[in-house]
């Protein structure tokens, strides 16, 4: 009987499923010899199942539409990016297939490929609800979100739709209507405006710059956005918590439905989903206003004068994550000290600094280049079976608490079932090196495993606004800058009572 391995090579996943059904059967009536002889008469000759995911399998692509966005999909500086498309690409890994992305920039045109065939299932934080559930089919629920209204911080709070006091725009799309109709149903003629112009980060922006009252936005972008919008505030939740899935036409047999089943079941048990979650929202969903807002004005005011050192120092590593670790240091102040005697814009140890040929560590630009070398050094000395990006983490916390406490908390992680090579799983066990049971058995000791874990997820938040502000514009950001709300394809919808909105 051919192997597993060689059946994988010549047949699809669903003839397999058969197969493998069908061996279990027969060698439960010992008629295994029955199904050996069958297989190779086959030779997985081409098989008449006429399933949806048969025909996915059997052209070898997978088409996936989705919507332009960070949370969805994105061109990022090397590859695509986006925690929809990684979640696409895993789904055809796991089919055996290549992936096709469609991507979009509206949700109307999204539906049309989908009603129209044209794209096997949508994938872009798409809600579950009611209505949209009687018109297409889902497969698993794998988040959760809610849709915030969001104003302007240092303007009155709005508790209801009865407190706005100003214009309020959403996205045109179901996915934005739907959750106005459903709360203001209740209030007469009460009217928003929506524009097919503009995205919900346009939207946002125009809130943070005072040019925009009021908007909704849905919490994981929110969470995203702030970060570089510090002065978006939530004023109140426009829904209850909502599911997300990805989206199928309804006329789509249930083949590709229990082989989303199968997969997302995959990533849940194998913890591979709450890795990728954590690598797009776990160093987001908590928000410091103060903090954040500080960061970006220190971007316009001091990042210019040290800018050039991080690039010309930074050598293979991306100089923006050295200018992330160097403000969560010292916040680009080349004179900073702490309490423990590390000092300079990379705050290094006199020992360290002997050893990388830093004669004065509050000089700024020999602080950065042997801050730069320095973690480079513990990047490669990371065992090398990490994969990235959690290895650039694992390297930020050694560059914090040192590579002996790192290996420390690795090995406690190890010891409670945990995987060692994962950010997520390292970070929950990172603090018990403050725990006496704990650090006691280890080969360093005690450290403030917490305070390690605190600043690589700082780090990475001032990382991700660096990137965006260098991907999106060449001006400094101005936090200050307030302009006038541009009208122009923005439609008005009115909402009375319980009725239909007309235009």
């Amino acid at each position: 009987m051919k192997s597993r391995k060689v059946l994988h090579q010549q047949c699809t996943k669903s003839q397999l499923q058969h197969y493998w059904v069908a061996a279990r059967f027969m060698h439960a009536m010992k008629l295994l010899p029955l199904l050996v002889v069958l297989v190779l008469i086959a030779s997985c000759q081409p098989y008449t199942n006429t399933t949806e995911l048969a025909r996915i399998t059997n052209e070898g692509v997978l088409k996936v539409g989705s919507i332009y966005g960070r949370t969805t999909y994105f061109n990022g500086p090397v590859t695509q990016e986006g925690f929809e498309f990684e979640l696409a690409e895993g789904f055809a890994d796991f089919l055996g297939v290549k992936l096709e992305v469609y991507p979009y920039y509206s949700y109307a045109e999204l539906i049309e490929q989908l009603d129209a065939k044209r794209v096997d299932l949508l994938a872009a934080n798409i809600t579950m609800t009611s209505a949209r559930k009687q018109a297409y089919k889902f497969g698993p629920t794998y988040q959760t979100l809610n849709f915030e209204l969001v104003y302007q911080k240092g303007k009155d709070r709005p508790r209801s739709l009865k407190d706005l006091q100003g214009d309020l725009t959403i996205i045109a799309n179901d996915l934005y209507r739907e959750p106005m109709q459903d709360k203001a149903g209740e209030m007469y003629n009460f009217s928003w405006q929506e524009t097919a112009e503009k995205d919900i980060e346009e939207l946002l922006e125009m809130v943070a710059n005072g040019e925009l009252d009021y908007t909704i936005s849905d919490s994981n972008v929110l969470a995203v956005a702030r970060r570089r919008y510090p002065n978006l505030g939530i004023g109140f939740s426009i829904t209850d918590t909502l599911k997300l899935g990805w989206m199928l036409n309804k006329s789509t047999d249930d083949s590709v439905r229990a082989a989303l089943l199968e997969y997302f079941g995959y990533m849940q048990s194998s913890g591979k989903l709450a890795v990728l979650e954590d690598k797009y929202y776990g160093h987001v969903r908590t928000f410091d206003f103060v903090d954040t807002r500080a960061f970006m004005r220190a971007v316009n005011n001091k990042l210019p004068k040290y800018r050039e050192m991080f690039e010309v120092h930074a050598g293979d590593i991306d100089w923006r994550l050295i200018a992330a670790m160097a403000y969560q240091e010292s916040h680009w102040e080349p004179d900073a000290v702490s309490p423990t005697g590390v000092r300079g814009i990379m705050m290094l140890t006199r020992a360290t600094a002997s050893d990388l040929g830093v004669d004065e560590r509050t000089d700024a630009e020999q602080s950065i280049s042997g801050g730069a070398r320095y973690y480079a050094s513990l990047l490669s000395r990371v065992p090398a079976r990490i994969q990235m990006p959690d290895r650039q983490w694992m390297a930020m916390a050694a560059y914090n608490i040192g590579l002996g406490h790192l290996e420390d908390a690795r090995r406690i992680t190890q010891s409670k079932g945990y995987n060692p090579d994962l950010w997520i799983d390292v970070k929950k066990h990172l603090p018990l090196l403050r725990q006496k049971k704990y650090y006691k058995t280890t080969r360093f000791g005690y450290a403030r495993g917490n305070e390690a874990v605190n600043y690589v997820e700082n780090i990475r938040r001032y990382y991700d606004s660096l990137m965006w502000l260098e991907q999106n514009t060449d001006e400094p950001f101005d936090l200050d800058n307030v302009d006038n709300v541009d009208s122009n394809n923005i439609d008005t919808i009115f909402v009375q009572g319980n009725d239909e909105q007309v235009e």
